[in-house]
């Protein structure tokens, strides 16, 4: 039987159709918009209001990443994205190194290409903590921008 529009997910996304690890998560309407056991940042607002007040999120966190002045980045659109993909394991200066986000959770965010060089800002944000980060494909060399509580 086909999924309808509103089975699909809270934000009627098709992020299970997409998702190699379904199985592991439950999906979305099963898990009440707690995918993998985490938080899911659109599942929240829409749950709280609707989905007019996550446009408006979405719309104040992309002026929020644009305010911050850094050269080169632009942010026009957010996706919302597994923390697992994006939670990158960052160097610090006394050698350790730091994740930021949580796996389990599901960010908005995105991926911009930084003018004339061979990296690319990741940006991650969700109610709490706006992320900022560099890196080469795939991740490689990344480092911390920004990294603001909001």
């Amino acid at each position: 039987m086909e999924e309808t529009e509103a089975e699909k997910s809270i934000c009627r996304l098709d992020c299970c159709g997409a998702c190699r690890r379904r199985e592991d998560c439950g999906g979305c309407i099963k898990t009440e918009g707690h995918p993998f056991g985490g938080r899911c940042i659109a599942a929240e607002i829409i749950k709280r209001g609707d989905f007019a007040a996550f446009e408006e999120f979405k719309k104040k966190l992309i002026d929020e990443f644009n305010s911050l002045g850094i050269e080169g980045l632009e942010v026009k659109d957010l996706n919302l994205l597994n923390g697992f993909y994006v939670n990158l394991e960052y160097p610090l200066a006394n050698g350790q190194t730091v994740k930021l986000l949580e796996d389990h959770n599901i960010y908005l965010g995105n991926q911009i290409e930084i003018p004339g060089r061979d990296r690319y800002y990741g940006i991650v944000g969700d109610d709490k903590y706006l992320l900022v980060c560099s890196y080469k494909c795939n991740g490689a060399e990344p480092q911390i921008i920004c990294y603001k509580k909001r």
